[in-house]
This record gives structure tokens, C-alpha cells and sequence, in this order.
């Protein structure tokens, strides 16, 4: 009986461990930020690691030419692009911790 629970222990002792890991990598995620660009760099947002949008960023010229769908659309695209690479690094950041494993929740 007294084996088994030393088991369960261990057990816990590695889930501690590996939740302080996730922890620490959410933190770190927040911290980081990744560029989306449209446009030839027309329009660059900036997206934390996390997924939040934080800057949005117009190039004077294109504010020179009104048009506003084609705006709109290079806005939608950079941040569609600052999105996707946010979603790679956080897998990749969470990967490294639970080894390719993806935990419900986690990502």
C-alpha cells in the first residue's frame, strides 16, 4: 500500500512540476509579441504571444488614397497574419513542455 502511494506521489510531484512549466511559458507568451503584415508592410499590427492585438500601425500613403474596403481588407489580413504566427509560437512554446502532447485547454 505504502508503495502505491509513493507512486501517486511522484505522480503529483511531476503535474506540479509541469504546471509551474505551463505557468511560466503562459507568462512568457504574454511578454512576447510576433509582427502581421499586409500590404508589403503597409499595415503591421502587432499580436502578444497570448493572441492580443496590441498596436495597429498605417502607413502614411496609404492614408493618402481613401479606399476604404482596401483598408479594411489590409487590416483584416495583418492581423489574420500577427494571429497565425502568435497560434505557431504558443504551440511551439507549449510543445516543448508537454512534448508535442496538445492538452485540452492548454493552447
Amino acid at each position: 500500500m505504502n508503495n502505491s502511494f509513493g507512486e501517486y506521489g511522484s505522480l503529483l510531484k511531476q503535474a506540479q512540476r509541469l504546471q509551474s512549466e505551463i505557468d511560466q511559458a503562459r507568462e512568457q507568451l504574454k511578454q512576447t509579441t510576433v509582427e502581421g503584415v499586409a500590404g508589403g508592410g503597409a499595415v503591421r499590427v502587432t499580436v502578444t504571444g497570448d493572441r492580443m492585438l496590441t498596436k495597429v500601425e498605417i502607413a502614411p500613403e496609404i492614408m493618402l488614397k481613401p479606399d476604404r474596403t482596401l483598408l479594411e481588407d489590409l487590416v483584416l489580413a495583418a492581423v489574420r497574419d500577427g494571429l497565425t504566427k502568435a497560434a505557431k509560437l504558443s504551440e511551439e512554446t507549449m510543445g516543448r513542455i508537454t512534448g508535442g502532447v496538445q492538452l485540452p485547454g492548454l493552447f
